[in-house]
């Protein structure tokens, strides 16, 4: 819950902030600012959109969504990082233009603006902190953003008070929007395992496998599958070869894959004796494993 509630007051904060901020920019001729309020107005409106399959991503498994609804906030997060992807690029477009016919720019209202979105992205980034979805870390990466580039805005603000060099504004408007950028597409592809199931980043299958096996009455583990559902939380489903089976057997396995953070497991038992018939499956051990003899 709390983590919706955090999302909202940043929404809040945002969305105000940022139509402030445009009107600033406009004012003030800072194209380092209209550029930064774009951003924050996309950021505001994938706030938004994150908050709602945020609770929608809370929701029970039910018969329709039988793995629960943990996906919607991953897909909160592929909308927010795209807004984001396509802002920077349009930031960086005005940029370069900006850099060929520089404007007059009134300083004074940029080193106000930078203070004051300094302060406001700050408080939202403290809100937003400690959020453990990657909807959320999507959220608090880009306060996080907003806070630097204030500071940077800032910086550049002083310098050209003092020296007049008009090419700095948009100059600091692309470093930004590249920081930005690159940011973006690193969570893209954080998405994308997520979709193609990929093994998750914080899941090591052959040390899984060894911590199995010294668990007694365990003879050997094979069709050893593990998906993300967001990031965070793990599915494993795979094959226990064992000499009795037993609850006990059952729950020190699972415990042993909580440490791995794997919060979802189904087990399959399987005799010694029993040949397991999905040869093409076996992804996780050779074939030969299934013919030893296990000596006892």
């Amino acid at each position: 819950m709390r983590t919706e509630k955090n999302i909202l007051v940043a929404f809040v904060l945002n969305l105000l902030f940022s139509i402030v901020e445009f009107i600033g920019g406009t004012l003030t001729n800072s194209v380092a600012i209209v550029s930064d309020s774009v951003h924050d107005m996309g950021d505001a409106i994938s706030i938004g959109i994150s908050y709602f399959l945020e609770k929608k991503s809370k929701k029970k498994p039910d018969n329709n969504y039988t793995y629960g609804y943990t996906r919607y906030s991953v897909l909160g997060s592929i909308i927010t990082t795209f807004i984001l992807f396509v802002g920077s690029i349009l930031v960086i477009y005005n940029a370069i233009e900006r850099i060929f016919n520089p404007v007059d720019i009134n300083y004074n209202g940029m080193i106000v603006l930078a203070i004051l979105g300094f302060i406001i992205n700050f408080i939202a980034a403290y809100f937003t902190k400690d959020g453990d979805s990657l909807n959320q870390k999507s959220v608090n990466l880009h306060m996080l953003e907003d806070v630097l580039s204030w500071v940077i805005v800032l910086v550049g603000a002083i310098v050209m008070l003092f020296t007049d060099i008009k090419i700095i504004d948009p100059i600091l408007s692309i470093i930004v929007a590249l920081f930005i950028l690159i940011n973006s597409i690193k969570t893209l592809k954080e998405i994308i395992d997520i979709f193609l199931e990929k093994k998750p980043s914080n899941i090591d299958i052959d040390e899984i496998k060894e911590h199995l096996l010294e668990i007694d009455g365990v003879i050997d583990v094979h069709h050893i599958h593990i998906r993300s559902i967001d990031g965070f939380n793990n599915y494993a489903t795979m094959h226990v070869i064992v000499e009795t089976i037993s609850k006990d057997l059952k729950y020190k396995i699972k415990e042993e894959l909580k440490e791995h953070n794997i919060v979802h497991t189904t087990i399959e038992f399987e005799d010694k004796d029993e040949e397991c018939d999905f040869e093409q499956c076996n992804i996780n051990t050779p074939t030969s494993t299934h013919h030893h003899h296990h000596h006892h």
